[in-house]
């Protein structure tokens, strides 16, 4: 028994085959810590997540303006024909019923003036904003006779002027709208809608005011996070914004005009022309308003740089980083008799997986390049004074050292490209293959 014991022992310790299985075994058993790493990544990102979407509901959410829009109430009479039973005849009974005409603006012009404010809880940052509104435009002549409506079924004296938002709880000003030399107070109406509507009081002497364009204006002052976006609803839109942020993410249906839009550490300012055949509805809707947040347009005011989706890329080149490493302290191994113990090739893994759990905690509290350099060392430091003791000379250590520096350079590089990355990669996967190749064409597998 002892002697196949001694056996399997000099078979363990002095064949290529047996050093090269345990490695792989070891590697495998290995991607257990480096999958509890990816979860702990993905824990504190829904974490930040979590924080900011709190911060964010408190201060308020995205915000969407559609307006203002003309609600015009009017009357058409429908006649239908019922059996008698006790007359034995049919009888035509007439009913007035209420419908709804919402009329969009001619023309609607947009200022907007919005300053960014950076919200903080324990390490967990959002980025909040509050946006002082101008807006100004023309509504046209009424005229519903696209519909056969004439005149006398308008029912003049309940028009309306609504508004539509997402964040109506983010408003911090009284609202009304200047119509002509009307000022219409405007207050919250319920619905269920994901766009709130805010309803005027009814337009005074409105028979009068619709028989020409009508100009109208008001301002409001909103709190709001993410994104700032507007509904195109003028045949002729205009928007301007004006921010302090200084890296907007530009977005929906229609981009703003390439000539009128500066982005610098200041802040940025953009413009956007949109008219009503650059979008596929039209002028007037009739008894419902339709969900048209799929042609707004605006800005994301978001913190641009997400730490955790780079811990998390990084983290997936765990397995090459353990498996590269481990492939060097094998060659290593092989070709200088030196014998490694399983337990060791245990410890320098769990240094390498201890390399993710460091870039997470500190790019909490640094920047990712910071935290990425700090890792880096600190893990290549203690490695290479390990392999110091191990190998007990220090031409090895200077090869593992340059080994890993390489290593975790490349993977920089790549977490750092975005378009270019695949290629990058590809192209730096065969370099390597190529060079343990040729380092290892010399080696006695025997």
């Amino acid at each position: 028994m002892e002697e196949r014991k001694g056996k399997f022992g000099y078979w363990l310790r002095n064949s290529i085959s047996a050093r090269m299985i345990v490695v792989g075994f070891l590697l495998v058993v290995l991607l257990i810590p480096l999958e509890f790493v990816k979860s702990l990544i993905y824990e504190r990102s829904s974490r930040q997540v979590e924080v900011v979407r709190e911060i964010n509901n408190k201060w308020g959410n995205e915000v969407i303006i559609s307006g203002p829009i003309l609600k015009i109430p009017y009357k058409t009479i429908e006649k239908t024909e019922h059996f008698n039973s006790d007359t034995k005849k049919y009888e035509t009974r007439t009913e007035t019923i209420t419908n709804i005409a919402y009329i969009f603006p001619d023309d609607l012009n947009v200022e907007a003036d919005v300053n960014t404010l950076e919200r903080n809880r324990a390490i967990y940052k959002s980025v909040v904003f509050t946006a002082d509104m101008n807006v100004s435009g023309t509504f046209p002549k009424i005229d519903l006779s696209e519909k056969d409506i004439p005149l006398s079924d308008i029912l003049w004296e309940k028009a309306t002027v609504v508004i539509q938002t997402t964040n109506i709880k983010g408003i911090r000003s009284n609202m009304e709208v200047q119509l002509n030399d009307s000022a219409l107070a405007l207050n919250p109406k319920f619905t269920k809608d994901y766009l709130n509507t805010i309803q005027s009081q009814v337009i005074p002497e409105f028979e009068t005011k619709a028989k020409q364009a009508m100009p109208f204006s008001f301002t409001i002052k909103v709190n709001g996070s993410e994104r700032l976006q507007f509904i195109p609803i003028g045949k002729e839109s205009k928007v301007s914004m004006t921010s302090n942020w200084h890296s907007p993410s530009f977005n929906g249906n229609f981009l703003p005009i390439e000539d009128s839009k500066t982005i610098n550490k200041e802040g940025f300012n953009a413009d956007w022309e949109v008219y009503q055949i650059n979008r596929q509805f039209e002028q007037v809707f009739y008894n419902t308003l339709p969900n048209l947040t799929h042609f707004a347009f605006g800005a994301d005011l978001i913190i641009p740089v997400d730490e955790y989706q780079k811990s998390e890329r990084t983290a997936k080149y765990g397995f090459l980083v353990i498996g590269l490493t481990f492939l060097v302290f094998l060659m290593i191994q092989i070709g200088s008799k030196i014998y490694i113990h399983p337990f060791q090739y245990v410890l320098i893994g769990l240094a390498l997986v201890l390399f993710y759990t460091l870039l997470i905690s500190i790019s909490e509290h640094s920047s990712f390049l910071k935290a990425y350099l700090i890792s880096a060392s600190a893990v290549m430091l203690l490695i290479t004074v390990y392999s110091k003791i191990v190998f007990k000379e220090m031409k090895f250590p200077v090869l593992i050292a340059f080994s890993l520096s390489s290593l975790y350079g490349f993977i920089y590089v790549i977490i750092q490209l975005e378009n270019y990355a695949l290629l990058v990669g590809s192209v730096g996967l065969f370099v390597i293959l190529a060079i343990i190749m040729f380092a290892s064409r010399k080696l006695d597998w025997k």
